[in-house]
């Protein structure tokens, strides 16, 4: 496990440092690691199998998420890995549980027709005497042979137990089906644009998303004829990269200033945008500037739909202590220090700088401003986040951090 945990270390540093950074790159990672992880995990006959592989995967989760509390989608992918453990152990155990119920039923019919033969054979012999001659002439009895079931069963015991084995091809091969769901998400999502996008219309969106970028240009490959316009995003002003790659794609495209949004949002059909992350209530955390989109594309009754992967939906509430709904960025992507290092100069006396520069990354739009998710899974409205969440994970796996225990119970456990 030496070169496992060296694996865990390094992809933590990553996150730290801000290496890795995107929720579906996050995500596929966090996927990867933790295949290799239960790959590499040995199984003995006497332990819970799939408890030792939670206990694993549940500290191996709290270090990552620890590393960088921002990534809400290292957390998702841990706790669907926790979830795939339980419903294979469930499912490998329920199928035993047929298995040897469909086995005392066989047995019980055997001894039915032992009984059922004993008896005739009894009667047999009673109504038709055996005589002198076949007496004389009959072999000696046999000696018993073994049931075949019971030497496949001696075995079986004899290899060691294969539930062990089988439960970690079965959850092996479900991460497998998630790590490929993360790398198809924006194909599945953009096979979908073509049912929200008509014809003539005018889409808005905020920043850069390369979901919605296969989404927009998707609608274009299905002969869609339609504009965008760009908010530019600033201040990173990703907007200007989404809008020269939707040019390239043939897509006419207009970049606005985010403060232009209320002043263009009565000539767009419906604005389209991505997310960081989905929670639990339907809201989402998205980057800066999305909650103005919202509340602009309410005022004028425009459709706000928003595109996400599975891999996005957070179990958590916003006011949960593990979210943390922002994150701030360095100043100088506001401002340049030179210009106003006079205002900002804390070596002058004892008082506090007379200028500071906030730099929040994300906004919260809370659920009521959402119109539609759009998902690898199908489009659905807000009230029914908690049902496609209910289907991806258990709520033992919601609290991933370890709970501090009250003094008392504390010092009854030592």
């Amino acid at each position: 496990m030496g070169d496992v945990q060296g694996l865990v270390n390094d992809f933590a540093t990553k996150l730290s440092k801000r290496k890795v950074e995107g929720s579906r790159e996050t995500a596929r990672m966090t996927a990867e690691l933790l295949r290799t992880i239960i790959s590499q995990q040995k199984m003995t006959s006497s332990t819970n199998h799939a408890a030792v592989l939670i206990d694993t995967v549940r500290g191996v989760g709290r270090r990552l998420i620890d590393a960088n509390p921002v990534e809400l989608a290292v957390g998702n992918i841990v706790r669907r890995v926790l979830y795939i453990i339980r419903e294979e152990e469930f499912s490998l155990q329920a199928g035993e549980l047929t298995l040897s119920s469909q086995g005392s039923d066989r047995e019980i019919d055997e001894e039915d027709d032992k009984l059922f033969l004993s008896s005739a054979a009894t009667s047999q012999r009673i109504l038709h005497p055996t005589s002198l001659a076949t007496l004389l002439g009959s072999k000696p009895d046999m000696p018993p042979t073994c049931h075949p079931s019971a030497s496949r069963n001696h075995d079986i015991e004899g290899k060691g137990n294969p539930s062990s084995l089988t439960l970690k091809r079965h959850i092996m091969e479900a991460v497998n089906y998630l790590i490929e769901d993360i790398k198809t998400c924006h194909e599945q999502i953009a096979d979908q644009a073509v049912e929200l996008i008509h014809q003539n219309e005018v889409v808005l969106t905020l920043g850069h998303s390369r979901t919605v970028k296969k989404f927009l240009c998707a609608a274009k490959e299905k002969k869609r004829s339609f504009q965008v316009v760009v908010a530019e995003g600033a201040p990173k002003y990703l907007g200007h990269v989404l809008a020269k790659g939707l040019a390239a794609k043939g897509l006419q495209t207009t970049v606005i200033a985010d403060s232009s949004v209320f002043a263009m949002i009565s000539r767009v059909n419906m604005v389209v945008v991505g997310v960081h992350a989905v929670m639990a209530n339907g809201g989402v955390i998205a980057p800066v500037g999305m909650n103005m989109v919202a509340l602009a594309a309410r005022k004028h009754a425009v459709p706000f739909v928003v595109v996400a992967g599975t891999h996005k939906l957070c179990p958590l509430y916003p006011n949960n202590p593990e979210v943390l709904l922002n994150d701030m960025r360095c100043p100088s992507e506001l401002l340049s220090f030179g210009e106003f290092s006079d205002c900002m100069d804390f070596s002058i006396g004892s008082e506090a700088p007379l200028l500071h520069v906030l730099n929040p990354a994300f906004d919260y739009v809370p659920p009521e401003l959402v119109s539609l998710f759009v998902t690898d899974t199908g489009g659905h409205t807000p009230s029914f986040i908690y049902r496609l969440i209910s289907e991806f994970y258990s709520a033992d796996d919601l609290a991933l951090q370890q709970k501090l225990l009250p003094e008392s119970e504390h010092s009854n456990s030592i």
